[in-house]
Order: C-alpha cells, then sequence, then structure tokens
C-alpha cells in the first residue's frame, strides 16, 4: 500500500538538494513507483541524471529551463515564459495519476527569483488532498512553502571543494 500525499521541501545553500531528490526516487523506484523529476531552469542533456534517467524503470524526467544561467536579480523573459509553462506542466503531471511521485527541481529558486507567483504555487499544493508525494527542491525556499510543506530539510554548507579552487566534476557535481 502506497502512503503518499505529503508535501516534501529540500533547501539551503548547500548542496545536494537535487541530489536528495534524486535518492528519493530511486528508492521508491525500487518499490515499483512512478516518480517524474521536471527541472526549472535546467536543460542539460550532459546532466547525470538526465543521461541515466532512461536507465531506471519508473522514473521520467523532465527539462524545462534552457541551457543557460538565469540571471536571477533580472530574469529574461525567455525563463520567465519556460518556468511558467513547466509550472503548468507540472500541474497536469501532478493531477494526472500517472505518477506516485513528482519532484519539482529548482522550484524554490523559480519561486524566489519571481518567475513563479509563490502564493499561487503554495494555493495549488493546499487546495486538494492528492495521493502523489510532492518534493520541492531548491535554495531561497519561500516561506509560504514552508508553511506548507510536512517535511523541510536544509542542506547547509561547512565547506565546499569549490572554496579551494576545485570545479565542478562530471559525475559528482552534474
Amino acid at each position: 500500500m502506497k502512503d503518499l500525499g505529503l508535501i516534501q521541501v529540500y533547501t539551503g545553500n548547500g548542496k545536494g538538494k537535487t541530489t536528495a531528490g534524486l535518492g528519493l526516487a530511486f528508492r521508491a523506484c525500487g518499490h515499483g513507483f512512478r516518480v517524474c523529476m521536471l527541472q526549472f531552469m535546467k536543460n542539460c542533456a550532459d546532466y547525470g541524471e538526465a543521461k541515466a534517467a532512461c536507465r531506471l524503470p519508473g522514473f521520467a524526467l523532465i527539462q524545462v529551463g534552457r541551457n543557460d544561467f538565469v540571471d536571477l536579480a533580472h530574469p529574461d523573459q525567455v525563463d520567465v515564459k519556460l518556468a511558467r509553462d513547466g509550472w503548468e506542466q507540472a500541474k497536469t503531471l501532478i493531477d494526472s495519476g500517472r505518477y506516485d511521485i513528482v519532484i519539482l527541481d529548482e522550484i524554490n529558486v523559480a519561486m524566489a527569483c519571481g518567475l513563479l507567483d509563490t502564493a499561487a504555487v503554495a494555493a495549488y499544493l493546499t487546495a486538494a488532498k492528492r495521493s502523489v508525494e510532492i518534493v520541492l527542491t531548491g535554495r531561497y525556499a519561500p516561506a509560504e512553502i514552508i508553511a506548507v510543506a510536512h517535511l523541510v530539510t536544509e542542506m547547509q554548507e561547512i565547506k565546499h571543494p569549490y572554496q579551494g579552487g576545485v570545479a565542478a566534476r562530471q559525475g559528482i557535481d552534474y
């Protein structure tokens, strides 16, 4: 029996938010759950999770951003459109009944920099009892999202190799 329907948040300035979502997906797929990760602000076939997604039965990965960094202080209109279209797609996926878990990767950042309306996301999350687990990842989780979540984990950076000049590494960081 699947006891689903909670809202989880992985946030904070430390590494591991997307990785935690992927770990949850891996575990859930091992139990036969159907999982979809929708990645806001990302669209890169070179990411390890994008390469591996087709190899994990029951797991789907959809990227709804563009392969470029978003200027968080002054987002381009194309980023706004991609995020809003992605949010509409996310709601369709959540309501479809096709998935047991839907992971909204980097949606917290999309809300924090104004690509998405936080109040509208929070209202949708609380509007109806669903049998799908919803996971929101990314830095800057808004207070409204933390308030409606059942589980909130904050990743805290203590030390990072980047501080010592180590660049992002394939297979480890992406």
